[in-house]
């Protein structure tokens, strides 16, 4: 057979595989966008409702608040830098609908900020 012939019948029958692995890659980039999508627009609205209901509560202590916030994340952020860290390398799997889900929220907590934020200077959402 010819070497240019036998190509060519290689390149077609893999064709079908390369199909499916591309349809299951945009599927799970497709579900990914959907979790991480729905949970950054919906944080906004639940700080925009926590700040609601807790700006009478939090008015006088505020600064306070935010002055032991950033020492702790400070002091955390240098027990981390100073640890020695012992990384395992793990293989890629599919992540569970709660991991990814908690990595969302993770990413979404500056939109929640600015929803705590909108409601403290009063603005209707």
């Amino acid at each position: 057979m010819n070497p240019i012939a036998l190509l060519l019948l290689t390149l077609a029958m893999s064709t079908d595989a390369f199909a499916a692995a591309i349809s299951k890659g945009a599927g799970g980039a497709l579900r990914m966008g959907l979790i991480f999508g729905s949970i950054e627009a919906a944080t906004p609205l639940v700080g925009w409702l926590l700040g609601k209901s807790a700006s009478t509560y939090v008015e006088a202590w505020d600064h306070w608040i935010a002055f032991a916030l950033l020492v702790a994340l400070g002091l955390h952020m240098l027990y981390e830098g100073l640890k020695p860290s012992a990384e395992e390398v793990s293989k890629p799997s599919r992540q569970s609908f709660l991991k990814v889900s908690l990595t969302a929220i993770g990413t979404s907590m500056d939109a929640m900020a600015v929803g705590i934020g909108l409601a403290f200077i009063n603005v209707n959402i």
